[in-house]
């Protein structure tokens, strides 16, 4: 049986001195006696595609002639020519059209996963012995995957090492973002000192900027950004735990008196209650969306909860919970589109909380609430203190702190 591929192609294509060496590199460099497993190959060729240069849709229309080799094996002396007609390939293919069938073996030719040896006529079939066996074949020879078989397993392997490598940068991220998180959130339940408010911003920003498919590369920078954020936590708090340590009950009265400084980022701000007094604005801006942890939100307002047939798991759940709210404490569409606008839908939703837990308190809920939005337009009205009395008032500072 030969096996030599011929040296020029059948009609009107053209022979190149690529094409010939990469004839002569299929022939000379093919190991003695070397037999490769066909499917293991190609289950490497999938997951290398990418550093190969291959498609998705070429490797189908690889796996097609690879099914019509006799063997499980590739070996020179079995012969590593098949033979199947376009007819017979395509439907192998499942299908696939004949213009495109031909444009995914010129791809896989281009490639250099295939060589032709072209009949004289240019069709693809096989001379037999009396026996049955093969004397020679005419068409796709697959002698080139069994030269490249280490490439092609070197490129899988550095796939699967990077896809390892991205999995467990994804996992770190994903462990400092929780840790940040919850250690933030009981921080502020527990009114330690630090400004965790700022952490919590740059926390948000670092966090709200990752993509959905990032790269090693930018999750590595993630990674660094979280961490140096994890690092100032840690040392706040390690800080706020020596504070305690050595002041004793000195401390907790420090820190009642910080909060009551009219500097102080949780400054507790009144509500327009029955009594009629107005409102002391604390900051000049408001929050950007979703400035605190649910859970904190959750903490300071829990009547909210009861509105909500399937609960409230996340801020999706608080701001559709809290639009219904709106009408039960009489806010008009108006006054509650006003709010959106201005102050953020899911500020409003922490504000409409608010309100539902001081509804008993508060005369009117939609002039409350217009008034809020009047002075977060003048940007004097920030959902931070708010927040902040409404976890006071409900004694959950108090208890956590006991």
């Amino acid at each position: 049986m030969e096996t030599h591929i011929a040296s020029t192609p059948f009609g009107s294509r053209p022979m190149s001195l690529a094409l010939l060496a990469a004839q002569q590199n299929s022939r000379e460099n093919i190991p003695q006696g070397r037999a490769v497993d066909k499917w293991q190959l190609y289950k490497d060729l999938c997951e290398g595609k990418t550093i190969i240069g291959v498609s998705d849709r070429s490797l189908a229309v690889l796996s097609a002639l690879l099914s019509f080799y006799p063997d499980s094996e590739l070996s020179e002396e079995s012969g590593l020519v098949v033979f199947p007609s376009n007819k017979q390939l395509s439907l192998r293919a499942h299908g696939m059209p004949d213009p495109t069938l031909r444009r995914h073996l010129a791809a896989l030719l281009t490639a250099g996963l295939l060589l032709r040896r072209d009949s004289p006529n240019g069709k693809r079939y096989a001379h037999k012995d009396r026996a049955g066996g093969i004397e020679e074949a005419f068409g796709f020879s697959l002698a080139p995957l069994v030269v490249r078989a280490d490439e092609i397993a070197a490129a899988a392997e550095q796939v699967r090492a990077r896809n390892a490598a991205v999995r467990l940068t994804r996992e770190r991220v994903t462990l400092q973002r929780r840790d940040i998180y919850k250690l933030i959130e009981v921080a502020l339940a527990e009114g330690l000192a630090g400004d965790w408010q700022s952490l919590w911003s740059r926390f948000r920003a670092v966090v709200d900027a990752i993509p959905r498919r990032a790269s090693l590369t930018q999750l590595g920078t993630i990674l660094a950004e979280l961490s140096l954020i994890r690092e100032e936590v840690d040392n706040t708090l390690n800080l706020n735990g020596n504070d305690e340590n050595t002041s004793g009950n000195d401390a907790h009265s420090d820190r009642h008196q910080s909060e009551s400084n009219p500097d102080s980022h949780l400054e507790l701000e009144p509500a327009l209650e029955k009594s009629g007094a107005t409102a002391e604005p604390i900051r000049k801006t408001t929050e950007p969306a979703k400035g605190f942890p649910l859970g904190l939100v959750l903490k300071a307002c829990p009547d909210i909860e009861d509105y909500a047939a399937g609960g409230i798991s996340n801020w999706r759940d608080l701001m559709a919970t809290a639009a219904q709210v709106r009408g039960y404490l009489g806010i008009s569409p108006s006054a509650y589109a006003d709010a959106l606008e201005v102050i953020g839908q899911e500020n409003t939703a922490v504000v409409i909380a608010c309100i539902l837990q001081r509804a008993q308190h508060i005369h009117s809920a939609g002039g409350y609430l217009r008034s809020l939005t009047d002075k977060a337009t003048a940007g004097e009205f920030s959902v931070g203190p708010m927040l902040m009395a409404a976890l006071k008032t409900n004694g959950v500072t108090a208890k956590m702190t006991g």
